[in-house]
């Protein structure tokens, strides 16, 4: 974290240098439980991993869907379907729904209205953006870095 602040600060003055590593250390005490969780055992280093092995699926999932934008975008009749789906989830930590609130926004077609302990409202571009989403494979990765197994019911409200 540190790193970063230097970065975009480019502040070499002792005084701010210190500032930013007590700031940098302050931070990352106070959120350290966002990836991690309050563990008993200590910091879970599975979910690290699995967390490291989603970031590299997301990120594919966010150029195909950037490529599914362009082809509406593109097509002579814009086959734009704009929808909302509600669909339940299964997910139990505040994290699992948090990541996947942020992962479907962050991928291009759709946008998470709204997240809560049951389901999420969404509003999808097209249809295709809807049933990717309501395919539960976005939903069943985010379970397995929660702890889960990729396996889960799919329920589509």
């Amino acid at each position: 974290m540190f790193v970063f602040w230097f970065s975009l600060s480019g502040q070499t003055i002792p005084l701010l240098l210190i500032l930013g590593v007590i700031s940098s250390l302050l931070v990352a005490y106070w959120s350290h439980d966002l990836l991690i969780g309050k563990m008993e055992k200590g910091p879970d280093i599975g979910r690290i991993f699995r967390m490291i092995k989603y970031i590299p699926w997301l990120a594919w999932q966010i150029v195909l869907s950037n490529l599914h934008l362009i082809y509406l975008v593109l097509h002579p009749k814009m086959p734009i379907e704009p929808t909302i789906v509600r669909f339940k989830h299964d997910l139990k930590t505040d994290m699992g729904i948090t990541l996947l609130a942020n992962s479907i926004t962050l991928t291009p077609g759709t946008i998470t209205i709204d997240a809560d302990r049951n389901e999420y409202i969404v509003h999808a571009v097209s249809s295709k953006t809807a049933q990717d989403l309501l395919s539960g494979d976005m939903q069943a990765r985010v379970k397995e870095i929660e702890g889960g197994t990729k396996e889960m019911s799919k329920q589509h409200g």
